[in-house]
């Protein structure tokens, strides 16, 4: 066996893994020893610190910082004149506190500034107020930042092309496979590996590590997730930032909170409270989502006691364009398909706390906004999986991820990862199972194949075709003649082909699948309705419309007949039929069709899916021809802006759709 290698990338130090960082600036902060045991004390609570002594590199720092994070921004009185009026507006500025070490108070300056939370001229008293306000943080966590995914079940299309509803449904998919996946005992040591490296300069986080790695067990998770450290801080920002490479590590710790929320969930219905700090966005986002439903990538917090939730809530002090929310939540565990939630008190690190904790992933119907004493109040009752539309294509989806493999899956975690356009991850995640593999492993022939889809859609055709012909010549060795698994790699093959314009021997790979496909399934099947689709594209290769045309039409009637509205095979096909329309001249039909791709794959797919770009692709070329051409560079741009955010910079894809634009702009001059 290879030698074992984590699926987790090697982090940078720089790159925080937690939300909160702290930033100082001040002339003799790398220098004065009462600075270093100021800047120790800190990182008990927040661990990321850089410390500048030059305001240009600290202000290109602050800058350089994702929105979602938060700063929490020291600065001495002199500088902070200087560089606070600057960044004051920026969204990860969370909070500034001002230092004036020689009592030369000075400080009227600040008061115009709301994110300012305190002017010290003691620096102990400046750390202390510093851990006051966070440890104040950590327990109401209204100012936490919440990811809510919407299902928009609106069939109206200008609001149906938000792009919402595919990460609504591939978040689900993604929480359902980190639960679904068997544990293995490297899961934790893995985790803990990480986090030491992450927080080796941190003694006191590395004490708090050491103690779960000797102490941890299952029937523990609630206690170390409620527990002020670096697993609920590391946790909460992967989920927020759907951060694949540590959810992955996490699996084990969610597997075992999901479990735990099992055995103490409530029998009878209850009313929860959670006071939230939002932007005016965001606020408008949930006021335009009403009777529509929404899922947090995050284990949600709530309260029994309103008024609680209220004071943490009216204890906040908003900065600019934020408002205060309550979520009122209606919870009836007697519904039928609904994660778990529980009263957690007995089970938590604050055994103070009357908390109730509701599973990551669970689904809410926004059902109405009030506004009251300057509070917004958001009404939600949790819903069944059968209650929302999104439940047919969310089943089938998921029933793809688990074909004939139950539990034990190892690739329907990678085969997510494709589906979700997470080609880089996806390859990662396979390669990891590779160093793993024995060299005889009857899961190496999987493993080569997911490979090859993978150099297939980067654009690296030959390693591609090089990966399909090892699964294949694997398969063929260990499967009869006509097993369906050879026309699997027969199809592949066909597609490579057609990609390096081999279009002669992508027809015959194809062929030889549809052969095994109509044997061993019939005419009406989806395999057989694969075969057809690929087959449409390798004629229209070779301009045979008519024979292109009468395939994707095969395809499209077996696709209708046994996939949801919404599946995105069936976007491939109206995008293969609006292509073929295109090739004929017939602009308004291919219109049409390209519409229909659109609209299912914006339903079903993330919204940075390169099948989403290739069709705002195909869009601009029908535009071109139309001699539309302000139309048709929009469409190339969102095509091109996707590209560029899934693709490798090499792929062939972004030197087509950039010298499309080019062209296009030059007949707009």
């Amino acid at each position: 066996m290879a030698a074992a290698t984590s699926v987790v990338s090697t982090q940078e130090h720089d790159n925080n893994l937690e939300i909160y960082s702290l930033i100082w600036l001040d002339s003799a902060v790398k220098e004065a020893k009462d600075y270093i045991d100021a800047q120790q004390r800190l990182r008990k609570l927040i661990n990321h610190l850089k410390a500048f002594d030059d305001i240009v590199q600290c202000e290109s720092y602050i800058r350089s910082i994702p929105e979602e994070d938060r700063i929490i921004f020291i600065v001495n009185n002199r500088l902070g004149q200087e560089i606070v009026p600057r960044i004051h507006s920026l969204r990860q500025i969370f909070s500034i506190y001002i230092y004036y070490p020689n009592n030369k108070r000075n400080n009227d300056w600040t008061k115009k500034f709301s994110k300012i939370k305190s002017v010290c001229a003691q620096l102990n008293a400046l750390v202390d107020q510093i851990l006051s306000d966070q440890t104040k943080r950590s327990r109401n966590k209204v100012d936490e930042f919440l990811t809510i995914n919407i299902f928009n079940t609106t069939s109206h299309e200008e609001k149906s092309t938000t792009g919402l509803n595919g990460q609504f449904v591939h978040s689900q998919l993604l929480i359902d496979r980190l639960l679904g996946m068997k544990p293995k005992e490297t899961d934790k040591n893995e985790l803990i590996n990480l986090c030491k490296k992450f927080y080796k300069d941190n003694p006191s986080e590395l004490a708090i590590i050491h103690e779960f790695e000797k102490d941890y067990l299952p029937d523990r998770a609630l206690w170390w997730y409620t527990r002020e450290s670096f697993l609920y801080r590391l946790l909460n920002k992967a989920l927020r930032m759907q951060d694949i490479d540590l959810l992955f590590l996490f699996r084990f710790f969610i597997r075992d909170i999901y479990k735990q929320l099992e055995k103490l969930q409530y029998s009878t219905p209850i009313h929860v409270y959670r006071g939230q700090i939002i932007s005016n966005d965001e606020l408008q986002t949930l006021k335009s989502s009403i009777d529509q439903f929404i899922s947090m990538n995050s284990f949600l917090s709530t309260s029994l006691d309103r008024r609680l939730a209220l004071s943490f809530l009216n204890s906040s002090t908003l900065s600019d364009n934020l408002q205060r929310i309550l979520f009122e939540i209606d919870l009836d565990p007697t519904l039928t398909g609904i994660k778990p939630f529980a009263n957690i008190t007995s089970n938590s690190f604050f055994t103070d706390e009357q908390e109730v904790l509701i599973m990551l992933g669970s689904i809410f119907r926004l059902v109405k906004i009030d506004y009251q004493d300057r509070v917004w109040i958001v009404h939600m009752t949790l819903c069944s999986d059968k209650d929302n539309n999104l439940k047919p294509i969310y089943d089938y989806m998921k029933n793809e991820y688990d074909k004939s493999e139950g539990e034990s899956s190892i690739f329907s975690f990678g085969i997510l990862l494709f589906k979700m356009g997470q080609y880089d991850k996806a390859q990662k995640y396979y390669n990891h199972l590779l160093n793993e593999l024995p060299r005889d492993h009857p899961d190496l022939a999987p493993c080569y194949h997911n490979l090859g889809m993978i150099a297939n859609n980067n654009g690296n055709y030959d390693e591609g075709l090089k990966w399909f012909n090892k699964a294949l010549e694997i398969y063929t060795r260990t499967h009869k003649f006509d097993d369906p698994i050879l026309a699997v790699e027969h199809n592949s093959i066909g597609e490579i082909h057609v990609r390096k314009g081999n279009n002669a021997s992508a027809l015959e790979s194809f062929n030889k699948a549809l052969i095994i496909r109509k044997k061993v399934f019939g005419e009406d099947h989806l395999e057989t309705a694969m075969s057809y689709h690929n087959m449409g594209n390798a004629y229209q290769a070779e301009k045979k419309l008519q024979e292109a045309f009468e395939c994707h039409q095969k395809a499209l009637a077996i696709r209708q007949k046994h996939l949801p509205a919404d599946h995105p095979d069936l976007g491939a096909s109206h995008n293969c039929i609006g292509s073929v329309y295109l090739c004929y001249n017939c602009p308004d039909l291919a219109l049409e069709f390209y519409n229909k791709a659109l609209k299912i794959y914006q339903k079903s797919l993330p919204s940075q899916h390169s099948d989403i770009a290739m069709t705002h692709y195909n869009l601009g070329l029908l535009y071109a021809g139309k001699n539309d051409f302000q139309q048709a560079i929009d469409n190339f741009q969102k095509a091109s802006t996707i590209f560029r955010a899934t693709l490798p910079s090499t792929h062939p894809f972004i030197a087509i759709v950039d010298q499309d634009i080019q062209r296009v702009s030059n007949r707009l001059k």
